[in-house]
């Protein structure tokens, strides 16, 4: 299972404009994170839709985070651009598989919100700190 493009993408720039706290703009956010212009500026506005991005208009104008990068997680940016995280379609209300009382659909959405909820544990001013995260520091640990 891999996350998707778009996703990795819209990590690439929060994760850019935590680091970065001045206006940018989407030319130099895309040249700076090494994602096509277009792509920058359709996830640019998804992240804009979604509250965690503000965009400022004119020759001064830019993008900056919305709000502070310890009240933005993991997940939420994945799932800004992805919709909410699921292991697999039959979790779907739009999808049925046709079996009733199938043990998958309960073991998916175990795994589910267990992938949910270690998404939800990493904010960006973790994932960008100077020093490294207590959670690497644990899984790095003999």
């Amino acid at each position: 299972m891999v996350m998707t493009l778009e996703a990795d993408y819209a990590v690439r720039i929060v994760e850019y404009l935590t680091k970065h706290g001045e206006r940018r703009d989407a030319k130099k956010i895309s040249e700076e994170t090494q994602i096509p212009l277009r792509f920058s500026l359709k996830i640019l506005r998804e992240l804009v839709a979604e509250g965690m991005v503000c965009s400022f208009k004119g020759a001064k104008g830019g993008y900056t985070l919305a709000k502070p990068p310890e009240e933005i997680t993991l997940r939420q940016v994945i799932e800004s651009v992805e919709g909410p995280y699921m292991l697999s379609r039959c979790q779907k209300e739009e999808y049925s598989c046709g079996r009733n009382h199938c043990r998958l659909h309960t073991i998916y959405e175990r795994i589910s919100e267990d992938v949910r909820r270690e998404l939800d544990s990493y904010t960006f001013a973790m994932i960008c700190a100077e020093e490294p995260c207590c959670c690497e520091e644990e899984r790095d640990a003999p």
